[in-house]
């Protein structure tokens, strides 16, 4: 027999699971959000706040960015590579992850996106001045694209940074205004995590096993995509060999789901707190809004990001931001923050079809607005739109 599980209490189980259900207050512990989270997502952009930084203020509004720079290059407490993504991840991950190295290494030095990439020993000549020099970002060197510069081409010495960087040579070793600096990875991994050998097989169970029950409940399609470190057919045969327990969904439309999920799914679920009714801004890179389908089945909520459309299409804006109020996405924002002026503007506010924009909810934003003005250093809140919106 299946396990049903209500939309309300899929709902529940998901934001408790992904850290947003407590109020996010006490003292800051990134790196215990880090690994309860598997994966933080990083990203360039900076709106308000780099998506890194609003993942993790997000579930504790003391964090501030710095801590999370002291942890990469000082504590050595987490590493960077890519998940789905570029991400951070808990050191302790490093052994079982090892396999993804191996993973790209077959992928990328066959991909288009790395032609005009140097050969084996001019790869080769850049670790070794990476070892005489020690860390060194791409604008240490010169190398330049030849032939049509293409929107997403990089130069040779890039593209070989990035390819060491992938299959394990090289590792981040801190950033500057985001700009990564790569070091021999024996200089930045500590050893007791870079020498620990995982058999294949025990790093898949691991990685399939660390997703659902980030996850709670799961395709196999849903399995393969968290970390994105092993094949569809993996996870299948993972799957079909795992002691899992079916499980059926409702979904905010109620049409039913049937998924897979821990055997241990109703102790899981009775220890999953409701939700703080706090209304919270959301990064785009939330790990709760990131799969855009979850996110539509679970909550009703139908969002992209529109950053890459042309401005005359856009729906909502170039960088909106969902809010979240208890379980429901009740709204989007549109804000940007002026950090040397000392100001956060909001642009634009939308009200969900049926949410009513009451004096409370309002209230709530407000005092969201400042705490993450608080968060960015600004001083101001600049509304150029209404404060309430039509629903």
């Amino acid at each position: 027999m299946s396990f049903r599980l209500s939309n309300r209490d899929a709902r529940r189980l998901w934001l408790a699971n992904q850290g947003l259900a407590p109020t996010p207050t006490g003292p800051a512990d990134p790196l215990t959000t880090i690994r309860r989270l598997g994966f933080v997502q990083l990203d360039s952009i900076q709106v308000l706040a780099r998506a890194h930084h609003h993942i993790l203020w997000s579930r504790n509004q003391n964090y501030r960015e710095p801590m999370l720079d002291r942890m990469l290059a000082k504590d050595r407490s987490v590493f960077e590579h890519f998940t789905h993504d570029a991400s951070v991840l808990p050191v302790e991950t490093y052994p079982y992850w090892r396999r993804q190295f191996g993973r790209k290494e077959k992928t990328m030095g066959n991909a288009s996106w790395f032609r005009g990439m140097p050969d084996a020993e001019g790869r080769a000549a850049i670790k070794a001045r990476i070892g005489r020099e020690g860390a060194l970002s791409t604008m240490a060197f010169d190398s330049q694209i030849e032939g049509p510069k293409e929107m997403w081409r990089r130069p040779p010495h890039k593209l070989a940074l990035d390819f060491m960087w992938y299959t394990g040579e090289l590792a981040t070793c801190y950033r500057e205004n985001f700009r990564k600096f790569y070091n021999l990875s024996e200089r930045v991994i500590p050893a007791r995590h870079r020498e620990t050998e995982i058999e294949d097989a025990a790093a898949l169970d691991w990685l399939c096993t660390q997703a659902l029950n980030r996850l709670g409940f799961a395709t196999p399609g849903d399995i393969q995509r968290f970390w994105d470190a092993a094949t569809s057919a993996e996870v299948r045969g993972w799957v079909a060999n795992a002691d899992l327990q079916p499980v059926e969904i409702q979904t905010a439309n109620r049409e039913t789901l049937s998924l897979m999920a821990p055997p241990d799914l109703s102790e899981r679920l009775a220890e999953a707190p409701p939700p703080t009714s706090r209304l919270r801004i959301l990064s785009p890179f939330d790990p709760v809004v990131r799969d855009r389908d979850r996110l539509k089945k679970l909550f009703g909520f139908d969002y992209r990001i529109e950053i890459f459309v042309p401005a005359a299409k856009r729906k909502w804006g170039y960088y909106v931001y969902p809010l979240l109020e208890g379980d429901r996405f009740v709204g989007r924002i549109e804000a940007k923050a002026d950090r040397a002026g000392g100001t956060l503007t909001v642009l634009n506010l939308w009200a969900e079809p049926g949410v009513r924009w009451t004096t409370a909810r309002a209230a709530k934003l407000e005092a969201e607005l400042d705490r993450m003005g608080r968060f960015l250093g600004t001083t101001e809140i600049v509304w150029q739109c209404p404060a309430q919106p039509d629903a």
